[in-house]
């Protein structure tokens, strides 16, 4: 019977910055990921995007913790190495009746505290971005894209360092209460597997963060994920340098998705995408070819010089959104009481999570030491 302090369940980079962070309070943790390799779910299937904060409705968790993570990750990436490109964004009205949607957007991230919001003109958008043909964009300097994956290695690696177990290829099986604490039960395949008690057990699954709550008992509805599905497509290397920023169109009204906008690689290649393709809960990455028509008539918006010919689906990823009709839904951190003493559960954990990540484990190492995050 091995005996800890805090148990995490997933290794993306949310699980890594958490284990980080508590292991840096002086806790006795382990982590335990599933797949053999960590950040192979949600972290390693998106646009990698350091999102700037002013999307998200003022107060709420996303936008407080997407300005805080940002800013905590940005000086994290610089101390260890990994890649981190503050591009900048411009979000673009191509036509003049979206131009309200923008002086909205600055407002919010005004509130929000992302810095340097920018409004500006046709004129000035094309002496920064001569191929982006729009009205008016409203421009986020702070904005960046990173290396998810080499964030959550280095994260996992600051953890070790402080002391934390990091294992991979480990399926959590069994949460159950006991001795004040939690048995949780562990399956590494060929028989071999282990049960240990923990104090403390940190549900940071991604995608399966509902399923490993209701495993530990939890009864809430509020509390379950669907999944959604975001396609990407490449665009020809030889437009490779023409646009420098990321563009991003005005949202859509009434959704919880930001458009399908241009994203840059951390070696300047051009991809489109998110989009947004509801379905059941399977994982399935295979990328329709024949989405590509509804990506080039998107893009193609403000950025006139895309042929058709130019788009190859590259990947697809999804993400864990809380099933609600509402158009927004917050991010879950929850410390549950009662039965489920002990427990603290991350669900619906979509965008801007990357951004957020060590924001959410500043939180949560506050709940774990009952003393609260003020920021």
């Amino acid at each position: 019977m091995i005996d800890l302090d805090v148990t995490i369940i997933g290794g993306g980079i949310v699980g890594c910055a958490t284990a980080a962070a508590v292991a840096g309070a002086g806790h006795k943790v382990v982590l335990l990921e599933r797949e053999p390799r960590l950040a192979m779910g949600v972290t390693s299937r998106n646009s990698e995007v350091v999102h700037g904060g002013m999307y998200y409705p003022t107060g709420t968790l996303k936008a407080r913790c997407c300005v805080r993570g940002r800013r905590m990750l940005k000086a994290f990436c610089k101390e260890s190495g990994v890649g981190y490109n503050e591009c900048g964004k411009l979000i673009v009205a191509v036509d003049p009746d979206e131009e309200s949607a923008l002086t909205t957007l600055r407002d919010r991230g005004e509130a929000n505290d992302v810095e340097g919001l920018t409004l500006i003109g046709r004129s000035e958008l094309r002496r920064l971005e001569p191929e982006v043909e729009a009205s008016a964009a409203l421009m986020s300097p702070a904005t960046g894209i990173l290396d998810g994956e080499g964030a959550t290695r280095a994260y996992a690696e600051l953890a070790t360092e402080r002391g934390a177990q990091v294992l991979t290829g480990a399926t959590v099986t069994g949460l159950e209460p006991a001795d004040g604490g939690w048995r949780v039960t562990v399956d590494r395949g060929d028989d071999e597997g282990w049960v240990h008690n923990s104090r403390r057990v940190v549900n940071c699954a991604g995608l399966h963060a509902d399923t490993v709550a209701v495993m530990a008992g939890l009864d809430d509805p509020d509390a379950t994920q669907r999944w959604v599905k975001g396609n990407y497509f490449s665009v020809a290397p030889r437009h490779a340098g023409r646009v420098s920023r990321l563009v991003y169109p005005v949202p859509p009204a009434g959704t919880d998705t930001l458009g399908v906008h241009v994203c840059l690689d951390l070696q300047g290649q051009l991809r489109l995408g998110p989009d947004f393709e509801p379905g059941d809960r399977v994982e399935d990455y295979a990328v329709d070819p024949a989405r590509g028509a509804d990506f080039h008539a998107g893009a193609r918006r403000f950025l006139p010089f895309l042929e058709s010919e130019d788009l190859e689906p590259a990947f697809s990823g999804l993400r864990p959104k809380i099933d609600t009709d509402e158009p927004f839904a917050d991010f879950q951190v929850r410390r549950e009481t009662g039965d489920l003493e002990g427990l603290i559960n991350l669900v619906g954990i979509d965008s801007p999570g990357l951004t957020s990540s060590p924001a959410l484990a500043e939180i949560v190492a506050g709940l774990i030491d009952d003393r609260e995050v003020a920021w």
